[in-house]
């Protein structure tokens, strides 16, 4: 009877099992016959899009062929076409992404794709890898991007999306990098972000984003980088900040956070790089901040932080970036500092620090940028820190330091230092470039081998109490014209320096050494001023007043702009003021054989421009006007007035003007000769580009951008070039930069029209010139930005000029014939240079800031904000604020 009652039982069961079969058998019929069907619809979505049509139609061959796809089991995992390849751009809406459910990664950064995001790409069930940075794409981020749920990574970065972050993308759990800076978001940062406890990088940077940082946010554990910079954010940091025990980058810059920073900053004992400048801090730096001993970088410039320095801080010896300027930070400088081995950039400026400069400085063997200035810190400048042999930039201006000006570079630094002066091993010192030691109370004499130091581009000694002599022997790039008159004033009030025209100004008994004036030199009195000015001006007078009335009497005569008293029987073109012409152009007639094309070394729309070696040996650059332009009465004018516009410029990083003829047969404009000819000529040329090492392209820019201040702001009136471009760059011996070819340079008289013809070099011309015909200095402006670019890039700009190619980052257009930038120093220029060049380019002139601003930006250096990773957009996003504000010339 048992066995009776199992018969049912077991014929169920194998009834169950053979109808689960028959279901199995067809089900599997039923995917075969429709895989190939899911994959024609791949295929034709393919053909359909377009994307591939310049390369191939067979879409047969698509998974072995085609750029950028990569198949599994004959579907499609992968599209991520190379740029090099092909560009979607607009077709990116036409691929319907419905028909890829197999699809794992879309990899489309840097295509120039428009339009918004197409609603297919939300339902991809198998999409982990989602990547649209750098494109154009504008419009709101859909809500239904939640649904992908096993997303990793999501990058919209560097696009223009608007509006809200949808809080739907806090459904994505599996989520561990995403990446929406660089846009258009604006309101709160969702809460519903917090829950991606997956996540590992966060960059919502450059936005619109407003309100308190979510407290929430202290679930997101395995969080290792968080940037929220250049936002409009408010409210406190949260405390809960402190559970990110695997948080590595910190980056708040540029927000309105305020409150003080919490306690438990202290908790992020793997934080290597924190950076909070340009909020509203208050309070002071917490002392748990010593707990972070992996920290890099700190940076907390810009608040309103108050209180001492902690002296915790010796705890962070792997510290290399240490950023505290414009706070409200007072007490002394803790000799802890010197704990800190590895820094490299150390700036405390703009607080309200005291006491001396410890000695301890001098360990830090590493540093490179050290700035102490706008601070209350008196005694004197300690020996030590003249060993730090590897220092570019020096800033202790407006503090209150007395006593003597130590050796401050020097290997060896401690012998002769009871009497001020400074031994020779400062010749150790080849690194130092920026040199600022203005408005304290410093006296004794400046060192004379100071001047020695062939690497300083800026010194600034202003406003102390230094006496003696500063030697007009300068070796470059000190190069100073005074004349004796100024022995009569007490201080240099009126030269031309070679970077800063107030270098010295303001220290009362520091005099030039005139080696002709020597005479009837003496430091200035009260009593003997009026009795010197008369030993000086009558003779000057007299001999002023003999030599206009001998220069009247020749209608055909050749000038020097600095007039010898002797002349040369060799007919020396410098020696022939009292000639008549004639034998200074007989020795160019010689020296050129007739201007033969040997000695020919360029050609311009003025004229032809020829080596020639006088009898005394020394070499200049002729520029000769073509005969037939010589011949036009309307040039004589021409001429005459280009010459009295040269022969008033003294700058250092001008072409100089030697002398000038005026002939029956040819009349011609005697320079200063350049070894290494043009600028446009050295980064065309592979040999002379190499020579252009970063650093000295950076000098180049900034001695253009110097020269140019001069013509707008330091000439009375202005003078605007209207033709800068990097063939009228010419380069000496050394690469140093000289602005040449002022042949339709003219006076800007702000009262009257200044309508002209279109001049200047295409591809540098502003683009306003072609519909207002009107030249400003804004003009000469617009040529530098595209110059300084050329520069940097090795060829011209281009459609950098435009926004069509605003996508690729600074690293990418860098002359790719040097390597890459790994100096920070190095890195800071080319970003300072690059942000304030597209700030050049702005299309509306009065957008543009003044050459003066430009000039002295190069001169007070600041922590740059970009990187070389930044993208020509964001480049161009900050140019637009970096004007200085200036007033254009009326026209």
């Amino acid at each position: 009877m048992a066995s009776i009652d199992y018969e049912p039982k077991l014929l169920a069961i194998l009834s169950i099992s053979f109808f689960l079969y028959c279901i199995f058998v067809y089900s599997t019929g039923l995917v075969a016959a429709l895989e190939p069907a899911l994959l024609a619809l791949e295929g034709k979505a393919l053909l359909e899009s377009g994307w591939w049509s310049d390369l191939s139609n067979l879409t047969s061959h698509r998974c072995t062929y085609w750029p950028g796809i990569f198949c599994k089991a004959g579907s499609i995992s992968e599209i991520s076409p190379p740029q090099e390849f092909l560009k979607v751009g607009n077709k990116f809406g036409k691929m319907n992404f419905s028909c890829f459910s197999n699809l794992v990664r879309l990899h489309l950064p840097k295509h120039e794709l428009s339009g918004s995001i197409p609603p297919q790409i939300s339902i991809l069930p198998q999409l982990r890898y989602l990547n649209l940075s750098s494109n154009n794409l504008t419009g709101e981020l859909p809500s239904s991007l939640g649904n992908l749920s096993r997303l990793v990574e999501l990058d919209f970065s560097s696009n223009y999306f608007i509006n809200s972050i949808p809080p739907e993308l806090g459904n994505l759990k599996n989520l561990v990098t995403l990446n929406l800076s660089h846009n258009n978001f604006s309101g709160p940062i969702p809460s519903a972000l917090c829950h991606l406890e997956n996540l590992t990088h966060l960059f919502m940077d450059h936005n619109s984003l407003e309100g308190a940082l979510p407290s929430e946010i202290g679930n997101m554990k395995n969080l290792e980088i968080l940037d929220v910079s250049n936002n409009t954010l408010n409210g406190p940091i949260p405390r809960t900040m402190g559970s990110l025990a695997k948080l590595r980058s910190l980056i708040f810059r540029e927000n309105k956070i305020n409150g003080s920073i919490p306690l438990e900053i202290g908790n992020l004992t793997k934080l290597e790089d924190l950076d909070l400048c340009s909020n509203n801090l208050v309070g002071s730096i917490p002392s748990t901040m010593g707990l972070l001993s992996k920290l890099i970088s700190l940076v907390l410039c810009e608040n309103q932080i108050n209180g001492y320095i902690p002296l915790e801080i010796r705890n962070l010896t792997n510290l290399q970036h240490l950023d505290l300027y414009s706070n409200i930070l007072g007490g002394s400088i803790p000799s802890t500092s010197g704990f800190l081995s590895n820094l490299i950039f150390l700036d405390l400026s703009y607080n309200i620090l005291a006491g001396s400069i410890p000695s301890t400085l001098g360990l830090l063997s590493n540093l490179i940028l050290l700035d102490l200035s706008y601070n209350q810190i008196n005694g004197s400048i300690p020996i030590e820190i003249g060993n730090l042999i590897n220092l570019t930039d020096l800033y202790l201006n407006s503090n209150n330091i007395s006593g003597l000006i130590p050796s401050i570079m020097g290997r060896y630094l401690f012998e002769n230092q009871i009497n001020g002066s400074i031994p020779s091993s400062l010749k150790y010192c080849n690194n130092l470039t920026f040199l600022d030691l203005s408005r304290n109370n410093l006296s004794e004499e400046i060192p004379s081998n100071l001047y020695d130091l062939t690497s300083l581009q800026y010194v600034n000694f202003s406003y102390n109490n230094l006496s003696g002599l500063v030697p007009l022997n300068l070796p470059a790039p000190f190069h100073f014209n005074f004349t004796c008159d100024l022995l009569l004033q007490g201080q240099i009030t009126n030269y031309s320096a070679t970077f800063n025209a107030t270098a010295f100004e303001g220290n009362k008994y520091l005099h030039p050494n005139f080696s002709y004036c020597s005479s009837f030199y003496s430091p200035p009195s009260k009593d003997n001023r009026i009795i010197h000015s008369i030993k000086i001006l009558l003779p000057i007078t007299t001999i002023s007043l003999c030599l206009l009335c001998l220069g009247c009497c020749y209608l055909s005569r050749c000038k020097a702009t600095q007039p010898e008293p002797t002349s040369s029987k060799n007919g020396d073109l410098f020696s022939t003021w009292n000639y008549d012409g004639r034998i200074a152009y007989e020795d160019i007639i010689a020296a050129t054989e007739n201007f033969d094309l040997r000695y020919c070394i360029g050609s311009g729309g003025y004229g032809s421009v020829y080596r020639a070696q006088l009898p005394s040996g020394k070499l200049v650059a002729l520029k000769k006007l073509h005969r037939r332009e010589a011949e036009e009465p309307a040039f004589d004018k021409s001429f005459k007035n280009e010459v009295e516009l040269l022969t008033q410029i003294r700058h250092r990083s001008i072409v100089k003007l030697y002398g000038f003829c005026l002939h029956q047969r040819c009349m011609f404009l005697v320079y200063e000769y350049m070894g290494k000819g043009s600028l446009f000529c050295a980064l065309r040329n592979d040999v002379g580009a190499v020579e252009l090492k970063w650093m000295k392209r950076a000098h180049i820019i900034k001695d253009i951008a110097h020269a140019l201040s001069y013509l707008h702001h330091d000439c009375n009136p202005p003078i605007v070039h209207r033709d800068i471009s990097s063939s009228n760059v010419l380069l000496n011996s050394e690469s140093k930069s000289f602005v040449a070819d002022f042949g339709v340079a003219r006076l800007l008289d702000p009262y009257s029209s200044n309508l002209t013809v279109l001049a200047g070099t295409y591809g540098y011309i502003a683009p306003e010139l072609a519909y207002t015909m009107v030249v400003t200095e804004k003009c000469d402006v617009y040529s530098f930005g595209v110059v300084a670019l050329e520069t940097l890039m090795g060829r011209h700009p281009g459609d950098i000029l435009s926004s069509s190619a605003q996508a690729i980052t600074l690293k990418e257009v860098l002359d790719p014939r040097l390597a890459p930038p790994t100096n920070e120093i190095v890195i800071h220029n080319i970003c300072i240079i690059a942000t304030l060049a597209f700030s050049c380019l702005h299309s509306n002139p009065k957008s543009r800031p003044s050459m003066k601003f430009v000039s002295q930006e190069f001169l007070s250096p600041k922590r740059s904000l970009a990187g070389l990773e930044i993208s020509l957009l964001e480049l161009r996003a900050l140019g637009m604020h970096a004007n200085g504000g200036d007033v254009t010339v009326p026209s």
